[in-house]
């Protein structure tokens, strides 16, 4: 006896492709994630610089947005502490940068917190 096992492989096929997609999603979800955060550290450190040097709490600011290049701009979170009224030669400044990343992975937010916050802080000594 004889089977005929035309479209085996297509069924095969159609019950593994879901799988396939959501793991390619959630590998390109992580990448995002931590590239962002990589540039967020990097962006951080940077910004946190002109705090040790003395800078106003808005020349801080403006500096991190204008070299946020990862997304947009108004959706970064910039806290500075202490305040700029408070602080003085020889204290600590800490800045904190917040960016939230959307997942491209189908229905990842029903799993995870969606928008993931990606966090990222910095302390120096002021000069």
């Amino acid at each position: 006896m004889v089977k005929n096992e035309h479209g085996q492989s297509l069924i095969e096929f159609a019950l593994i492709v879901p799988i396939l997609i959501l793991m390619v999603s959630g590998i390109f979800d992580f990448g995002r994630v931590l590239y962002t955060y990589m540039n967020l550290n990097h962006l951080t450190q940077e910004t946190v610089r002109l705090g040790g040097l003395g800078k106003t709490d808005t020349e801080i600011t403006q500096f991190a947005k204008e070299r946020f290049h990862i997304g947009d701009p108004a959706s970064l979170n910039i806290v500075i502490s202490p305040n700029q009224a408070s602080r003085k030669s020889g204290d600590y400044v800490t800045v904190t940068l917040s960016y939230p990343v959307e997942y491209v992975t189908p229905m990842a937010s029903l799993v995870l917190p969606s928008p993931y916050q990606v966090v990222t802080d910095s302390t120096i000594r002021m000069e």
